[in-house]
């Protein structure tokens, strides 16, 4: 080993942490200081931020584990480590192989792939996918391109008032054309859960694959491809404490896609291209925090801080706050509500202290309703009342405390005044 490479971080005597290191005593050992300062954060569904942690375990990678991990060379062999050692942890999370991981630059390409790939590679001349009307656009728009490029045949199933799908109107769609079934773990806007292995099940026996975006759902409840009946699944690294444009798909053994990415024959020749080891690393990282958070209570602890909030609000605006989605089958950070009198957006502009979204998308000064929530069936007034506060890693009871009574005291001043609410906004802080 030259004098040069000798001197690296990792190389003989150096404390560095491993790559494949397991991350321990994480961010839900208990309250701890992390990269949150401003603003309460209430929209960890959009993105989070990068763990400290993550960070840390990337950040070599940038510097001196610079090579490429298809070389020959000495300076490839940390970086071809670290990457096996990253789909390792990744794969750890889900119940998967290492083998059975591609990364990609992002979730919408591991979407793409997973349904573009195995449409194409099916063969056949008109193939049918399957999908849902609350799915996420990665999906719906891939699925549209399919039908206007290759002549697929697209169904679109409807969902019910809390925005889960029926499994017998997927049983009633499913016929022998069907190549493709793409049905998201968790909403983005409302948390609903997808009854995703009883879909897997009729899937498989109509000889259909299933894929399952689990974009939200990864790190923040308990996932196994095996028990869910995966073919294909998608995770996100901006969503789980990861920094933004690495993703990864997993794929069964022995189903065959077409390659999002041509060229060499990286990622099992799926995505071609030098991969980024860093990103990977980071991905690799938030893997094992997640797996961290998940053995030692994180949901439960979101789920109340939740629950929570949702109390000061009801208690607060009596008869004004409507739960959006299912009261149980949902993700235990995420609180889809519409508050009577004043829309999501008005309402979240009167509160600068609040960071959280809305589903509604604006177009020249005007407002349109989130398509999820109507496809739920929530009328128009509704919908557009209907904010996103979703919770995460550095949420605390304190969070909870100043953004229920900044959000009360809008509610209040900005829309029509109720009788017997005047003192509503003190109450929430007490």
């Amino acid at each position: 080993m030259s004098d040069a490479l000798a001197s690296r971080p990792g190389s003989s005597g150096e404390s560095a942490r491993p790559a494949g290191g397991h991350l321990t005593g994480g961010p839900m050992d208990g309250p701890m200081d992390g990269p949150m300062d401003g603003p309460v954060y209430l929209d960890y569904n959009a993105t989070t931020p990068v763990d400290p942690q993550v960070t840390e375990a990337m950040l070599p990678y940038l510097t001196a584990w610079f090579g490429n991990p298809s070389s020959s060379h000495p300076y490839a062999d940390r970086p071809r480590r670290a990457l096996a050692d990253a789909r390792a942890q990744v794969a750890a999370l889900i119940g998967a192989q290492a083998a059975q991981m591609v990364f990609t630059a992002s979730g919408s390409e591991a979407n793409l792939l997973a349904v573009r790939g195995a449409l194409l590679a099916a063969g056949r001349p008109r193939p049918r996918v399957i999908t849902q009307a609350t799915e996420h656009p990665a999906v719906l728009e891939t699925c549209h391109a399919l039908a206007r490029l290759h002549d697929a045949r697209v169904t679109v199933l409807p969902v019910d008032g809390d925005g889960l799908v029926n499994p017998a109107t997927l049983a009633a769609a499913l016929d022998e054309d069907t190549v493709l079934v793409s049905v998201m773990a968790a909403n983005n806007e409302t948390g609903a859960l997808q009854p995703i292995a009883e879909l897997a099940a009729l899937t498989h026996a109509r000889g259909a694959l299933l894929h399952c975006d689990a974009a939200q759902a990864a790190g923040k409840i308990p996932l196994d491809v095996t028990k869910l009946g995966a073919d294909l699944l998608t995770l996100v690294g901006h969503k789980m404490y990861a920094p933004k444009g690495i993703g990864a798909l997993y794929v069964r053994e022995g189903v065959t896609l077409e390659p999002v990415v041509y060229g060499g024959g990286q990622e099992r020749g799926l995505r071609a291209g030098t991969e980024n080891v860093a990103l990977a690393v980071a991905l690799g990282a938030a893997a094992d925090l997640a797996a961290h958070d998940l053995a030692t209570g994180a949901p439960t602890r979101l789920a109340h801080l939740r629950d929570d909030l949702h109390r000061r609000l009801d208690a607060a605006l009596p008869g004004r706050v409507h739960l959006n989605g299912p009261t149980g089958q949902r993700l235990p950070n995420t609180l889809n509500l519409s508050i009577d009198g004043i829309h999501g957006h008005d309402l979240l502009a009167a509160v600068p202290a609040v960071a959280a979204s809305t589903g509604s998308a604006c177009h020249s000064g005007t407002h349109t309703p989130s398509p999820v929530l109507s496809a739920m069936g929530l009328d128009t007034d509704r919908a557009l009342s209907a904010v996103r506060l979703s919770l995460g890693r550095w949420s605390t009871s304190t969070d909870i405390k100043t953004a229920a009574a900044a959000l009360i005291s809008a509610a209040l001043t900005v829309s029509h005044p109720m009788p017997g609410l005047a003192n509503s906004a003190e109450q929430a802080t007490s």
